[in-house]
Parts: structure tokens; sequence; C-alpha cells
């Protein structure tokens, strides 16, 4: 076997109420890939946290390149060569690509002024070498999650790093991307670069993997290399049991049309025209590629975006959902895709993040909110979503992403919407969580809600919806029956007007 790149031995890590790592140990080999896997909560992040300086582990050692580390902080982690690759992006969204790319470190000359013109050419000498195609000049607000995923990836390769973490790198990317993706894992394999990979994608992993360590409740389960390994021995390791199907049986019932919308657009935004119907207790799905319309169609529904004309029809009332309090007053709810940037409250508890969008019916006397029915509201979201937290109390950003997710899909239902938007629901969720997710989408459908689902993973459209449209170039290039449909019908519509 190799010499080890980075040994992580016997790491513990606690925070109150709940032990996140418990003698945990990661061996990475310089030029692989290792993969990190396990359901959400399982302590992944957590332990890359410690490797990278953000969190300080309680017990163990640290190994890099033969030599005990402590980081105290990322940028002493990035100095030392070790970068990651965070499933929730945090940028300066107002600032430019390659601003945020050099934050912290940038070119000057003589020691004071920064150097554009340097920063420029050096940003251009990166997406050149990795064959990323951004504006160094772009503000990142108005780039797609996926590209500020590349400019984010494209960071981490520029300290020249001995190890990069790539935290769900693929959650926000299309098939092409992953592909390109891949491709520079491999280049920074042939460089030598250990990699570490969090992923629920099994095909992914498999795929791309040299070795596969799985944890399971804050522990270590076992390392393997992953040509040892099936998708089918890899669940049933991290959730400790046997999970045959990946989805649900579909129980629902489509009924009448409760929802009617007619070539809708958005302003300054790439929707140009959808008109589709909903019934009760039906799950739309939406397939496209990136840029292709499909959040925007959500938004534009829900009043977070300017409505350049077109008319939303619901039980035969013509609604205008101008805002999204108004959205919501009509009955609907929005995941958004992005949890972290338009999701959660961060600083706030499970708490607060759970009861916001429905504090009306907290109220007593219409004036002071009952402190007994808030707590009642969370506690029910937290048993019916299986959220894995200490308590109610928790800071929301101390949570798992799946976990994050559950409350906020808790929040939505608290507010009894007659019609879900979901964009993305399963991001960065486990598939044991997955699998939850999907029931729940299907038990809703089954009271007689309808649902629409944007989702970049084909087969969780075709398991999951009745029927799908498909997205391309602002428009609905087609309708199909997810049960007689195939991903190659899909792909191609998807590319009818690109």
């Amino acid at each position: 076997m190799d010499q080890a790149l980075l040994e992580m031995r016997n790491i513990s890590k606690s925070f109150p109420g709940v032990k996140a790592l418990d003698n945990v140990s990661l061996t990475v080999r310089p030029g692989t890939v290792h993969a990190l896997m396990g359901e959400n909560g399982a302590g992944k992040s957590t332990l890359m946290k410690c490797l990278f300086g953000i969190y300080h582990k309680d017990s163990g050692t640290i190994m890099l390149d033969g030599k005990e580390v402590s980081f105290r902080n990322s940028k002493e982690a990035l100095e030392n060569g070790v970068a990651m690759v965070h499933q929730e992006l945090n940028q300066a969204l107002t600032r430019s690509v390659q601003d945020n790319l050099w934050l912290g470190r940038y070119p000057k000359v003589g020691g004071l002024m920064v150097s554009e013109s340097i920063m420029k050419k050096r940003t251009r000498e990166i997406f050149d070498q990795l064959g990323v195609k951004v504006d160094p000049k772009a503000i990142m607000s108005t780039m797609p999650v996926s590209q500020r995923q590349m400019v984010e990836i494209a960071k981490a390769v520029s300290y020249d790093s001995k190890i990069i973490v790539f935290d769900e790198p693929t959650s926000s990317l299309t098939e092409t991307e992953v592909e390109h993706l891949f491709r520079i894992i491999n280049m920074l394999k042939a460089k030598g670069c250990g990699i570490i990979y969090i992923s629920h994608k099994m095909e992914e992993i498999l795929r791309i993997s040299d070795d596969v360590t799985i944890m399971r409740d804050g522990t270590w389960v076992a390392t393997r290399p992953a040509n040892e390994l099936t998708m089918e021995e890899i669940i049933r390791l991290m959730v400790g049991r046997e999970l045959t199907n990946r989805f649900p049986p579909k129980t629902n019932k489509p009924g009448e049309v409760i929802l009617d919308v007619q070539h809708i657009k958005g302003r300054y935004t790439r929707l140009k025209d959808a008109t589709f119907r909903l019934h009760k207790g039906e799950i739309l799905g939406i397939a496209g590629l990136d840029g292709s319309g499909r959040t925007e169609v959500l938004e534009n529904l829900f009043g977070a975006m300017t409505r350049d004309g077109g008319t939303i029809t619901l039980h035969g009332k013509q609604i205008r959902n101008r805002n999204p309090r108004e959205a919501i007053k009509n009955g609907f709810a929005l995941l958004t895709e992005e949890r972290r940037a338009t999701g959660i409250f961060g600083i706030r508890d499970i708490e607060d993040n759970t009861v916001i969008s429905s504090l009306k019916d907290d109220l007593i006397g219409g004036f002071c909110l009952s402190e007994k029915k808030m707590r009642k509201d969370t506690d029910w979201a937290i048993e019916s979503m299986r959220i894995k937290t200490p308590s109610r109390k928790t800071q929301i950003r101390s949570l798992s992403g799946g976990n994050q997710q559950k409350v906020i899909i808790g929040r939505w239902l608290l507010t009894k919407p007659e019609v879900l938007l979901l964009d993305e629901p399963t991001r960065g969720i486990d598939v044991g969580a997955k699998y939850e997710i999907y029931q729940l989408i299907i038990d809703l459908a089954n009271e007689g809600k309808g649902v629409i689902m944007v989702s970049s993973e084909m087969p969780e459209l075709l398991g999951v919806c009745d029927r799908i449209l498909v997205m391309s170039g602002g428009r609905i290039a087609g309708e199909v029956d997810a049960a007689d449909t195939s991903q190659e019908e899909i792909l191609t519509l998807a590319a009818k007007y690109v």
C-alpha cells in the first residue's frame, strides 16, 4: 500500500447533547479518490471540518505528509495544502468571480496596490487549465448555481493543494458538468493529489473512487476498495439494514385539475413561456438542462420574481401571486434549491425556523405568540420528519444538510399548502432520508395536494412523478408520462431549443 498522504486517527468531537464523532479514522493515499459515505448526521462533514480547522477536535491525531498537524482555522489549512469545496456555497455574491477566487490573497504591486490585471491573468490561467468557461469579471449573483460551484472548485485547485475535499460537488451540476468535474479530478489524481469525495450518489462513488470509507452515527463502519463494493452493500453498511426499493410504491391517484397555468413568463429571466395544468393528488416533475428555466417556473408561481405576462388559475379562480406573502395566503409553498442562501435562518434555532411561516396560527387573541403551540408544532415537525437534533433549541446551521432540509419541509407543511413547489428536494440528502422524503411527497399527493417538483436527477423524476414537463431554452419543450418514457427521450426534448 502507498504511504499515506493523510491520516486521521481516532478523531472524536462532541457538541452539547451529542457526540458527533467517536474515534473515527481515515487514511488517504496520494493520487487516489477516497469516498466518504454515510447517512445525514453520520459525521462526514464534521470530520472534514475538524481536518479543515473549522472545528477543533476533542481528541485524536491528524498526520499530513508524515507530520502531525492541527489547523486553528481554514486559512491555516489552505496555506498548508488542504482545500475544501463546501456543499453549501458561501460566496460574496455582489463581487466578481475573480474577487471571490482571490479573496484574502489579492495579488499586489509593490506590496500595496491590488493588481486587477494580474488577478485577471491568473484567473484566466486557472480556468484554461481546468476548462472552465466563466467570465472572470461576471458578478456571482448573476450566475447559475452550477457555474458558481465550478468557480469554487477552481478556487480550491488554485491553492495547489495536496488534499482537496469535495462535499457533494455534483449536487448542482448537470450531467455534462459532472463529466467535466471528473476530468478535473482525474487530472488532480495524476498530479498526486489526494481527493476526499463526499456524495450520496452511488453511481458516482463506484465510478470515481479508489477507496470507500463508510460512517454511521458518528462512528467508523468500514473501509474497502471501491471495486469490491456494490450499491446494495454500501447501502447496507450505511443504514445498517437492507433497502430493497429505491422508491416507495406510487399510491396517489391524480384527480381533477386544480391549477391552470397559461403562458407565464418572467421579466429579465430565462423563462419565456410555460403553459401546463396540475391535477389534485398529482406529482408533476419538471426536467431540463441547467439554465432551461426550471427554477424560474417555481419562482414565478410563488411570486418570487416579476411576472411579465400569463395567468394562474387555482380552483377556477384567477390569482395574482404578486409576492411570496400573497402566494402563501393562496396556498402555495416553495422549497428553494439553495438551502443556505434562501431556505434557513442559520443563526436561529430549529423552533424559529419551523414556525416562521405559520406564526399567525400560533397567536393567542391575535396579539401574543403561544410558546406552547410553537413547541408543539416544532415537536411535530421533528418527529414526523425524523429530524436528528439534540433539541428544538439547537441552531439549525449545526445540523447536517439533510436535516436542515427536513426542517424546511416541516415548516411549509405547517402552512397547510394546496400546491407544494419543490426545487431539488433531495439535494445533498442520503439514500435512507431520500426514501422518507419520497414517501412524504407521495403521502401529500394522497391527501389531495398538488406537487410540482424540479430535479436534476432523472431516476428521481421517473420514480416519483406522474407526469414530467421538459424545459428547454425557457420554454416547455414537451410533456411525457413518467411510467412510459425514458431518460433518452427526456434528454432529447431538453436539447430542443438549446
